[in-house]
């Protein structure tokens, strides 16, 4: 078995593959120099230097050598050779395969514009990358973050409780495309509120200094000062070339319920990977630390022989401030948000239905609303709004389990 990606998908699906009983040779093969770790405390605990590197790692350096994972890190996968089932290596040595998961993750979007070139730039992607910002961070420079995604939210964050002075850009209300034009004014005020001059509407013509990064030329014709900036303008999948085989990549590798892409004996997962979820009727792609690592311990399982197929209700997190944000469900379209509590009183949980039917839920500060709202979404059940407002209504309660 060969997994492809030494990321949190790739980790774990080595790991699972042993979990499971599988006794012959695995190779995990990472273009990075570490291995396996996780991502989420990057634009966080590490910019703010409240934990060390050392800290992410998934397993133990002994571990993989006591599972008889063979590790070949700061290792690319060339091309994948399907007729003959074989990997072939940057540096020329091959692998064959029984079997082989694709878990190469994503690549970030590059912003092309110029004065890209000068220092002062970063993406955040690699622990590399988030060591080398909190270096830049430790000397409280002028911070532009471009782009209010998750990322982007996190860093501005960070960098603003170490006492940075923060600017961050959008072309779009913050987080808007994932949890509305509403909430995301929400998430900019909060942010303004910290002290950060969020801009939205607005992306950057240029960036201007001798060789280090000074000034940031917005396309309104503003000047931003700045003396590092974050880039945080989304990503791609990391799709590793394929030979002999046509393999279907439809925003992202296509696979079925049970990791299979469309070539025989290869399969994906994690970010990578777009599968059928069959609660929701539709494709998903998600770029999230729950889905990444439950999806690679699917895989393996699947890659041993599992049938069932692969439905779990999507969830992730972004702590921001003194802020829990979490989120439930699947959302792309709504027709009805049903707001339990104010956004403005910090703690508040947000329902997202179409044709009363409940797709997602936002919560602040809510972890009660955020358990109940992942056990009524396994039902996908309809449900009055007016319930879901009701503060004084036991979320529980409103669970209609099964017949």
């Amino acid at each position: 078995m060969i997994v492809v990606g030494a990321g949190l998908t790739g980790g774990r699906a080595a790991e699972a593959l042993r979990q499971q009983g599988y006794a012959g040779r695995v190779v995990l093969v990472g273009e990075e120099p570490e291995r396996p770790y996780e991502r989420p405390p990057l634009s966080k605990e590490l910019l703010r230097g409240e934990k060390r590197s050392s800290e992410f790692f998934l397993r133990s350096e002994p571990y993989y050598a006591e599972q008889r994972i063979e590790l070949r890190l700061n290792t690319r996968v060339e091309r994948i050779d399907a007729q003959a089932h074989r990997a072939l290596l940057s540096g020329g040595s091959v692998l064959s395969y029984d079997r082989l998961l694709i878990a190469t993750g994503c690549t970030v979007r590059r912003l092309r514009v110029p004065g890209t070139e000068l220092r002062g730039l970063h993406y955040l992607r690699t622990l590399r990358d988030a060591d080398a910002i909190a270096s830049a961070l430790a000397a409280r420079p002028n911070v532009l973050v471009v782009g209010a995604g998750f990322i982007g939210c996190e860093v501005a964050a960070s960098a603003r409780m170490l006492g940075c002075h923060v600017t961050m850009i959008d072309v779009a209300t913050p987080l808007a495309a994932v949890i509305g034009e509403r909430l995301g004014q929400w998430i900019a005020s909060m942010h303004r509120a910290h002290g950060v001059d969020v801009r939205v509407g607005v992306g950057v013509a240029a960036f201007h200094g001798t060789e280090r990064v000074e000034t940031a030329l917005l396309d309104n014709g503003e000047e931003v000062p700045c003396g590092l900036v974050v880039i945080g303008v989304g990503v791609m999948p990391n799709i590793p070339a394929v030979e002999g085989a046509t393999l279907d990549v439809q925003d992202g590798i296509v696979v079925d319920e049970r990791c299979r892409t469309s070539i025989a004996d290869l399969y994906a997962a994690g970010d990578v990977a777009s599968w059928p979820h069959p609660v929701w009727g539709e494709r998903l792609r998600v770029e999230h630390f729950d889905h990444a690592q439950n999806h690679g311990v699917w895989a393996a399982k699947c890659m041993l022989g599992e049938t069932k197929p692969y439905a779990p209700v999507p969830f992730f997190w972004s702590d921001q401030y003194d802020r829990s944000i979490q989120y439930v469900g699947y959302a792309p379209r709504w027709n009805d948000l049903v707001l339990r509590a104010s956004p403005e009183s910090g703690s508040f949980s947000a329902f997202y239905l179409m044709d009363g039917r409940l797709q997602a839920c936002f919560a602040v500060n809510r972890f009660k609303d955020i358990s109940a709202a992942r056990r009524l979404l396994r039902t996908r059940s309809t449900i009055d709004p007016e319930l879901l407002a009701d503060e004084s209504v036991d979320l529980k309660k409103l669970l209609v389990e099964p017949a």
